[in-house]
């Protein structure tokens, strides 16, 4: 078990530099996703493959997961495009808003109570996040797409919570990726037009662009995804949201190390005090928030056993 917890740190450190990952990639957001999710979905048909599972789906399932992935890529695009906007950790400081939106979006989305308690937490994300922006306002358009980043990722896992129960997670990424790759290659003649600033399609690689991109899709998404999916076996879903929340912490601990040791592109990382404090605030929202979950479902569950030897 001890094994299992330092690899799902691992993993979670993988997530956490990305962001990193996709500043030092020298293409633009838009075509770094596409190159990213072409190579994620070939690696997941190729390891669907390797484990003889089915990767068929009926075509309404099939949609709805490719539709998915649409948000997936402008996730993605938002995000490495606040990375550049911004410094990594300010990035990353915006994308710790995602249990706020979650809060926000499964209530609309799955017809769910309001949690008290979410509310709360949301309103102290929301007094880190004003703490942020001020302390930084010269990285407040990153700020702002990072945060618009993490509410699109918030939607598509609402959307994914439903379609889990019915499909492997591998087979449903596979779809997402797909459909993510697809939309973007759709995407791609009006954004050469309008968006490049006459300069056209930047998908050629150079230097090491290839070696970052292979670490980005085949470390950071397939392997981390489907390492994910097999500790979860073992590992309780509640250990394994929790950990994950500190994705954030990983990542700005991974920028600071970057901007210490000046490797180039990473010079935006001293931040103010104001910035730490608003982002404690977030991350601390982040952490509380399965701990309090977990702690109202054994209350319940307590309850309901009360009630059943009252009976």
């Amino acid at each position: 078990m001890f094994k299992d917890y330092l690899r799902l740190h691992f993993i979670v450190l993988l997530w956490g530099f990305t962001a990193i990952l996709g500043r030092m990639i020298s293409v633009p957001p838009v075509e770094l996703v596409f190159w990213r999710t072409l190579l994620a979905a070939t690696g997941l048909a190729l390891l669907l493959g390797l484990r003889r599972q089915p990767w068929r789906v009926p075509a309404a399932e099939m949609l709805k997961m490719l539709g998915i992935g649409v948000l997936v890529a402008a996730h993605w695009i938002t995000f490495f495009l606040a990375a550049r906007l911004s410094s990594v950790s300010v990035c990353l400081a915006g994308l710790a808003t995602l249990a706020l939106w979650t809060s926000l979006l499964e209530p609309l989305v799955l017809w769910r109570r309001v949690r008290i308690y979410e509310v709360g937490l949301g309103l102290l994300t929301m007094v880190g996040l004003y703490l942020v922006s001020q302390a930084e306002l010269d990285q407040l358009t990153g700020l702002l797409v990072a945060v618009v980043s993490a509410g699109l990722s918030a939607l598509f896992s609402v959307f994914n919570a439903k379609l889990v129960q019915r499909h492997t997670p591998l087979q449903l990424t596979l779809y997402e990726m797909a459909g993510a790759c697809l939309s973007i290659v759709l995407f791609l003649p009006f954004y050469s037009q309008y968006f490049t600033e006459g300069r056209g399609l930047q998908l050629g690689l150079t230097g090491l662009d290839w070696l970052w991109l292979l670490l980005l899709a085949g470390v950071c998404t397939v392997y981390a995804f489907s390492s994910s999916v097999e500790l979860m076996k073992r590992i309780s879903a509640f250990v394994v949201s929790l950990t994950i929340n500190l994705e954030p912490v990983y990542g700005i601990l991974l920028a600071v190390l970057m901007y210490t040791l000046r490797i180039p592109g990473f010079g935006q990382e001293r931040l103010s005090t104001g910035f730490y404090l608003g982002t404690l605030l977030i991350l601390l929202s982040v952490l509380i928030q399965p701990v309090l979950d977990q702690w109202l479902k054994r209350r319940q569950r307590r309850a309901e056993a009360a009630e059943v030897l009252m009976g």
